[in-house]
């Protein structure tokens, strides 16, 4: 999603104004497609749930306490707990009994995005809005003044009733989401921060703005943690020239790490890049690609179980738009599948079809492709993916050219009259459900059953960090 508010509020203009520049232009056919066409079908009323008859709302958690009025974000899984994202702090809950989940406990800790990570006793939290110091109890400040504080926080969390804040790290630009690499020896964990947005008025995001920050922390002493590299992915240039429909890249918005392949995937606002991360304090383009046509924000990514595909998903709009409607063709505010062939340095994508979802949204709805993982099915590739108010969507994309929904879950708009920003921020499996952390709804826990999806009950993950895939 776009960089938060308040102070994301100073980078929402450029690429607004890019996502409506793209919208009102005339598509052109650069490459073949498989896209689904939007169907014509009835769209629900405000919240009423509709479905595929294979997937089902087991419960839903309602946002409470000092998350309440908070934005729900990003979630991260280990063990019998989920860890929920949240603009305002994260929560912590007890998913042992999954159509029961109970709250653990909840952190107040202001700074949007709220994107959160986990590694055995650490929490890492993305800060991606400018606060008058690193503390839980910050105010805002606006990123014009020197002493503005962004960037990522590190908890204990090795009593989950209990988180304890250890140690924060200020990264240039903030940190909009970040991605977790664990060292070879397994006694460092590296925190790949995203950010983007850069102005000469922002003493510390100044542009030229092509690199990310690479955090090494020490996992027996994270208050060590701090800035080791910061590469500049972008050499030379600035991503796509001024005047194209698609944004100028001024850092990456998303990267995910196959950490056993050494590959990463980054989605860098106008260009989507494939990264040797053999050497973690020195990732290296091996190479990217631009869709200047059809994609106007390179946001997030997902590699097949094999490591050889990449998914890549334009957040046409930000996230706060209704791209879901006819006006819209299926090939924006989508999903593109890209093939790896090659090897070594010399492999490259190869663009095979985009997907959409195939229903359409009443105009009050934010809907664009946002965050999902893989569902472990052996011998297929089969992800789920969150919408915003779109809802969530089962596809198949073992056939990168012809890939086909098998089930979908969306509530209604909530409301039908104004454009509100809600829905599924992020939707992942874990462990033979699907959680989803609903902007404004809450936690929900959902379960699909589906003779397509046979096999995936039987890997079970220990930790999940969506942006850090582990093989199955």
């Amino acid at each position: 999603m776009f960089r938060s508010a308040p102070q994301g509020l100073r980078r929402l203009s450029a690429v607004a104004a890019a996502a409506f520049a793209l919208t009102l232009a005339v598509a052109a056919s650069a490459s073949p497609t498989s896209a689904q066409s939007p169907s014509t079908n009835e769209i629900p009323g405000v919240d009423e749930i509709v479905s595929s008859n294979n997937i089902r709302l087991l419960t839903n958690v309602p946002l409470s306490g000092p998350l309440a009025n908070g934005i729900n974000s990003d979630i991260a899984f280990q063990g019998k707990y989920a860890f929920a994202g949240n603009f305002n702090g994260f929560a912590i809950f007890d998913i042992s009994r999954p159509s029961q989940p109970r709250l653990v406990s909840q952190v107040s800790c202001p700074g949007g995005q709220g994107d959160v990570s986990v590694d055995g006793n650490l929490l890492i939290m993305s800060v991606d809005s400018s606060r008058s110091d690193d503390s839980c109890q910050s105010t805002s400040l606006s990123a014009t003044n020197k002493a503005a504080w962004e960037g990522i926080r590190i908890f204990d969390i090795s009593d989950k009733a209990s988180p304890r804040y250890v140690k924060s790290v200020e990264t240039n630009c903030g940190s909009h989401t970040h991605t977790l690499v664990p060292g070879k020896d397994r006694r460092s964990l590296y925190v790949y921060v995203s950010s983007y947005f850069p102005s000469e008025t922002f003493p510390d995001c100044k542009p030229p703005h092509d690199l990310i920050s690479i955090v090494k922390v020490p996992v027996r002493n994270p208050t060590s943690a701090a800035v080791v590299a910061t590469p500049n992915l972008f050499p030379g240039d600035s991503g796509n020239p001024p005047g194209t429909p698609s944004t100028e890249t001024s850092g990456c918005h998303d990267i995910t790490a196959y950490p056993k392949k050494d590959i990463a995937a980054g989605a860098c606002m106008g260009d989507g890049i494939l990264l040797d991360i053999s050497r973690p304090e020195a990732p290296r383009v091996i190479t990217r690609v631009r869709d200047t046509v059809n994609f106007a924000f390179w946001h997030s990514a997902t590699f097949n179980n094999a490591g050889t595909k990449v998914v890549f998903t334009d957040e046409l709009g930000g996230g706060v738009a209704a791209e879901c409607l006819a006006s819209v063709p299926s090939t924006k505010g989508a999903d593109a599948i890209y093939d790896i062939q090659g090897w070594g340095k010399h492999r490259r994508l190869v663009f095979k079809s985009y997907f959409k979802i195939p229903r359409l949204n009443a105009e009050t709805e934010n809907c664009v492709a946002h965050n999902g993982s893989l569902i472990p099915v052996p011998g297929r590739d089969i992800m789920v993916q969150a919408w915003y108010q779109g809802g969530i969507s089962i596809w198949d994309f073992t056939n990168s050219s012809r890939p086909k929904e098998i089930a979908y879950w969306e509530r209604g708009p909530v409301s039908a009259t104004d454009l509100v920003l809600a829905g599924s921020w992020s939707a992942y499996y874990y462990n033979g459900y699907i959680y989803s952390n609903d902007i404004t709804k809450g936690l929900d826990v959902l379960q699909v059953r589906d003779w397509r999806l046979f096999g995936a009950e039987f890997n079970r993950f220990h930790q999940l960090n969506a942006q850090t895939q582990t093989r199955y």
